[in-house]
């Protein structure tokens, strides 16, 4: 069997003295990986290297896979996070982890299921604002939260502040002005980022929802709005929950692996 080289490198530079332990062992844990049968390889030191948890997405994965999956990870990890689950996922989920130590927490909306042994998100002093311009973004929203909260941020909300009554958008950002970060959820025509971004002096990500209808519906208009924005905002793809979030808490924590 051969040696993995990166590895191999690694402890090379500790032996010649050019490594602390401490530096090596870090190293090493951000290269581990663990095979779950033939179907699956776990990236364990995701968030080592990069400050942010594997989290498994679970469209197109059988539901036997996916329970073995996250709760492989949980047991290796002690925390894992699986995102667009369908109900029959969630129960193969539940029961495979049922009489042992890994809870399963189902979030709705959002369809992520939590998986933990106990261990919690480590709180850095992040702050990360998510809105969505009507109810029918809340489950892109929640994704995003969900994720920058597993990032260490304290997560604040304003649920459908809406953009055809744009009066309604001054009071909702009010207590939301001290955050570091705007992740802002729109479908439609995907008005509402460029909005707030005139409005704030922090990063606006915009996030489009596959929501509307007709000529350039499913997002598609809310898209390209943001990308033709005035304002100055960053845009990720249509009902990118998961990368918004991501994306807010490493701004949040000052780009930092906290």
């Amino acid at each position: 069997m051969h040696a993995n080289p990166v590895l191999s490198a690694v402890l090379e530079r500790y032996k010649n003295g050019e490594l602390p332990l401490d530096e090596a062992a870090q190293e090493i844990e951000g290269l581990r990986l663990e095979r779950v049968g033939d179907f699956a390889c776990l990236d364990l030191g995701r968030a080592v290297r990069c400050g942010m948890p594997e989290v498994v997405l679970a469209e197109g994965k059988e539901p036997a896979h996916l329970a073995e999956i996250a709760a492989r990870h949980a047991e290796a990890a002690g925390r894992c996070v699986v995102t667009r689950v369908t109900p029959e996922q969630v129960s193969a989920v539940q029961a495979r982890c049922k009489g042992t130590k890994i809870s399963v927490e189902y979030r709705d909306p959002a369809r992520v299921i939590l998986l933990s042994t106990g261990a919690a998100p480590e709180k850095n002093g992040g702050i990360v604002a998510v809105i969505t311009a009507g109810t029918s973004d809340i489950r892109v929203a929640e994704e995003a939260k969900i994720i920058a909260e597993e990032m260490g941020c304290t997560v604040r909300i304003a649920y459908d502040v809406g953009a055809a009554g744009i009066h309604r958008l001054f009071p909702a950002l009010k207590p939301l002005l001290d955050a570091d970060v705007f992740v802002v959820c729109a479908g439609r025509e995907g008005t509402l980022p460029a909005v707030v971004a005139g409005l704030v002096d922090k990063p606006v990500l915009g996030v489009p929802v596959s929501t509307g209808y007709g000529y350039m519906g499913e997002g598609r208009a809310a898209l390209a709005s943001m990308l033709q924005s005035c304002s100055v905002i960053a845009v990720v793809n249509i009902d990118a929950g998961f990368t918004a979030g991501a994306f807010a808490a490493r701004i949040a924590n000052g780009g930092k692996n906290k």
